[in-house]
């Protein structure tokens, strides 16, 4: 790397190409590889020819839907079935239609008429009818199956319009927001004594908000974050030049990374987008500083460029090596996980983390050759850090003295942190991705308390060709699912093709009703019942009160689903839905991503192991690895957090800067142990040669995060608080624990034999080594 600077270079020109080949042309390069597709067999003409039932086609209805909208005006007021009230209701869905990019308003006004005798009978009555009539059609309202709890709160002070865009001509996405708000508002200021207030949730102001908040912080925070990170760079090397050169591998093997990785179209992966940068900058920058903490000592000492970097290849090459190693299988662990964005997040990090080792020890000693390199050594021995290393070495010495009950308390901590750990639950809300106070997350918790929740999920009821449509068993099923939903009282409001046939005048038992289905307006009844499908739905309402509140209930509905299946053989009952979905994925995300720390932390120990040649040093190198891990994990458990997919990737993110201080200490008191006599003072000298390094980092990172824990967004803030945390523990461990570890069970008698003999210098040489 240091002797072939025009092939290292090169390579490095290599490299780029190849990486900007992926940002400009992926598609281009995958086709190069990708084989042609196999020729489509045969179809077997005899089972072409087999006889099949041939269902009817729906006809040309468009279905009802209570939850098909762009965006949805919520409408607050108790004035609404008042003559004023309803005036300005209509001049407000009036308005907003006229729009020329809404393509309709859907409320109280478009539900279709029940009366089976085609009179119509309008929800919302004259704005000329009498107070008590006004008051009649709120209670008729508030019954109406697909109004109460639909489309207005049981108390009826909340109505929402359901609003549809034509995309074609939205110019502004304030238009989608704000702009609804405006000309609601500007309608209600003809009305003096009306009281509406507005705010607007659904996909598109929620997605909205997040993205724009996500963008804003990102640019602020990355400003701010790696300002700070200079700022503390430049304080502790008390020099612009290492600073520089230090930050170049991180940035270039994050280039490299992500351009590579659109080879394998993992470009549109939110962990790749997200957390790969991150890990791979605080992977790289660890390393960076590792071995430019070595450059510079040996560059101060008088040595050339050229014999500075080689001296810190020689020193810290093989710790970043293995660094890299145990990193990438660690996390290449993840490709076992059963979620598919999971698995190329796992790829990506094998890859990242290999290339960014490639560009710390290419880029490194190849900037440290130029003229950029000249002048790293300026401050040496002049930061914070370098002018108190001895005064800190205060700590190893009271660690040394009390290594066996140090290392007693390290491992009985550690243990017991991890059981509190143990007890983080996964969960999940989609408030958690919206700022604070922000329109889309108030939006959100009133409809929870209004309306039982903005998100619908669904029982999806489909029978066989042997049971008839017009059956009355497919009633009675559906009423049972009804029933089932209803009994739990974190489900709101079900409906369902029995609701509104109850709704009809008559009584009688469900499967007397089934005739009547045909007396609904074709556009309700298809709403939630197909027969030429042989399907019905029945739909619910989701609170955004976490996901994890929702397993017990959605467990206990499908058990009661599967009852209900035992006892109609004919017909099958599926739980689907977008909640239901992140019940069942997003939290297998969650446990597979916990699931890949402790196989990480198995697959590093066996990689130690095998590197050091000692199992004990394995053993040795878990506790200071996992205890920050613990710490924080107890940290979560102790201020009520759960288990989500942020904080899970927090911990992923600061395994790979904890292991890779723990294998620069190991590393290092290796090679001390083969040139000292002592253990002790093994400890002693690898500390000197590290912990200015184990310092500097830990204090760079916890000051780029905490600049985060002032965001509006509480997962950005979650993640900055674990960092930091985990980060500063790792130090603590790998200070106090680790030496006393060593000291208690890593003697000289656990270095082989025949590598002693080789290594150990003899006494003339060893005294050189030690003054020098």
């Amino acid at each position: 790397m240091v002797d072939h600077p025009l092939l290292v270079t090169l390579f490095i020109l290599l490299l780029s190409g190849i990486a900007l080949l992926g940002y400009t042309m992926p598609e281009e390069v995958r086709d190069w590889f990708t084989a042609k597709p196999e020729p489509v067999p045969q179809v077997d003409q005899q089972k072409a020819d087999k006889p099949r039932k041939v269902r009817e086609t729906p006809p040309d209805v468009d279905p009802i839907s209570l939850t098909d909208a762009d965006t949805i005006l919520v409408i607050d007021s108790n004035q609404f079935f008042t003559a004023d009230g309803l005036k300005a209701l209509r001049e407000i869905v009036a308005e907003i239609e006229s729009l020329d990019y809404v393509e309709s308003v859907f409320w109280l006004e478009d539900i279709p008429n029940l009366n089976i005798f085609g009179l119509r009978e309008p929800i919302l009555p004259n704005e000329r009818a009498s107070q008590k009539r006004l008051d009649d059609a709120k209670e008729k309202a508030i019954k109406h199956p697909l109004v109460g709890g639909q489309l207005l709160s049981v108390d009826a002070q909340t109505i929402l319009l359901m609003v549809k865009f034509k995309w074609m001509y939205v110019t502004d996405d304030d238009a989608c927001t704000t702009g609804l708000k405006e000309v609601a508002k500007k309608v209600v200021t003809e009305y003096p004594d009306v009281k509406f207030s507005f705010t607007t949730t659904g996909r598109v102001p929620i997605y909205l908000t997040a993205v724009r908040t996500h963008n804003a912080n990102k640019v602020k925070y990355q400003v701010i974050g790696y300002g700070m990170i200079l700022l503390m760079a430049i304080i502790l090397f008390r020099g612009i030049t290492a600073v520089i050169i230090v930050a170049l591998a991180p940035m270039f093997g994050v280039f490299l990374t992500m351009g590579i990785i659109q080879f394998f179209d993992f470009q549109d992966n939110p962990f790749n987008d997200v957390v790969l940068p991150v890990l791979l900058s605080l992977v790289g920058l660890t390393d960076g500083v590792h071995l430019m903490v070595q450059i510079r000592r040996h560059r101060a000492s008088g040595l050339s460029g050229r014999d500075a970097a080689r001296r810190g290849i020689q020193e810290v090459g093989l710790a970043c090596f293995l660094t890299s190693v145990t990193t990438a299988i660690g996390f290449g662990s993840l490709s076992l996980a059963h979620h598919e964005t999971v698995r190329e997040f796992g790829y990506s990090c094998v890859v990242g983390v290999l290339l960014t080792f490639i560009a710390v020890v290419t880029v490194i000693p190849l900037a440290c050759r130029t003229g950029l390199g000249r002048s790293i050594h300026v401050g040496y021995g002049k930061g914070v850090i370098d002018k108190n290393l001895n005064r800190i070495s205060v700590i190893i010495e009271m660690v040394l003295k009390r290594a066996g009950w140090i290392s007693k308390v390290g491992i009985g901590l550690t243990a017991v942190l991890i059981l509190i750990s143990l007890t983080l639950r996964p969960d999940e809300r989609r408030a958690n991705m919206l700022p604070d106070g922000s329109e889309a997350a108030t939006a959100l918790n009133h409809m929870d308390q209004a309306m039982g929740g903005l998100e619908h999920s669904r029982v999806e009821v489909k029978w066989s060709d042997e049971v008839e449509s017009d059956s009355p068993e497919v009633l009675v099923a559906i009423s049972e699912v009804d029933q089932l939903l209803n009994q739990e009282a974190l489900i709101g409001h079900p409906i369902s093709i029995a609701n509104i046939l109850s709704a009809l005048p008559g009584e009688g038992p469900p499967e007397e009703r089934m005739s009547m289905i045909d007396l609904l307006p074709p556009p309700l009844k298809r709403a939630f019942y197909t027969p030429e499908r042989n399907q019905a739905t029945v739909s619910f309402h989701v609170q955004d009160l976490g996901i994890a509140k929702y397993g017990p209930t959605f467990t206990r509905i499908e058990e009661g689903l599967a009852k209900i299946g035992s006892q109609h053989p004919e017909f099958q009952f599926q739980l689907t839905g977008s909640a239901v979905w992140r019940w069942r994925n997003l939290y297998q995300i969650v446990v597979d991503l916990a699931s890949s720390l402790g196989s990480a932390a198995i697959i590093i120990l066996i990689v130690l192991a095998i590197a050091f040649r000692s199992l004990r040093l394995g053993l040795i190198s878990i506790i200071p690895n996992m205890f920050p891990l613990a710490v924080t994990g107890t940290f979560l458990v102790f201020t009520g957090q759960a288990l989500e997919i942020v904080s899970v990737c927090a911990f992923t993110v600061c395994l790979g800067i904890a292991v890779d201080d723990t294998i620069h200490f190991l590393t290092r008191f290796r090679e001390e142990q083969l040139q000292v006599e002592s253990d002790d003072e093994a400890i002693r000298k690898a500390f000197t040669g590290v912990g200015t390094a184990l310092i500097m980092t830990t204090v760079i990172l916890v000051a780029g995060f905490s600049t985060v824990i002032f965001s509006d967004m509480r997962d950005q803030r979650i993640f900055a608080i674990m960092s930091g945390l985990t980060i500063g523990s790792a130090l603590f461990g790998d200070l106090i624990f680790l030496p006393a570890l060593l000291a208690r069970y890593a003697k000289r008698s656990q270095v082989p034999a025949m590598e002693e003999e080789e290594l150990i210098p003899d006494e003339p040489m060893q005294e050189s080594l030690v003054r020098e």
